[in-house]
């Protein structure tokens, strides 16, 4: 509001009305973005009950450098139960549904 008053107030902008704008508290939009929310808790046991039952992977690249050989793209896959975790590094993203099928 107060950079809208100093416009108007210098003819900084043409067609602009002359108006004071007066702050008199944040708008709902603004308020709902600057909300942060309360981590998930973490747990204690374990929900799986066998190796390879549950993975989490994550593909993230094109990193700005090569990572190793001329790879830009690095696939990082986490077992769930026993937290064994593999990397690959894949020159292409299209490389991706090659590897799965191999």
């Amino acid at each position: 509001m107060n950079q809208l008053n100093k416009l108007i107030s210098k003819e900084l902008v043409k067609g602009l009305p002359k108006l004071k704008f007066v702050m008199d508290g944040m708008c709902d939009e603004y308020q709902k973005g600057k909300q942060s929310r309360v981590s998930f808790k973490s747990k204690n046991m374990i929900s799986t009950s066998r190796q390879l039952e549950l993975l989490h992977l994550d593909l993230f690249g094109p990193s700005r450098t090569m990572i190793t050989r001329g790879n830009h793209y690095a696939l990082v896959i986490m077992d769930d139960y026993s937290r064994f975790v593999w990397t690959f590094f894949l020159s292409l993203k299209k490389m991706l549904l090659k590897f799965f099928i191999n």
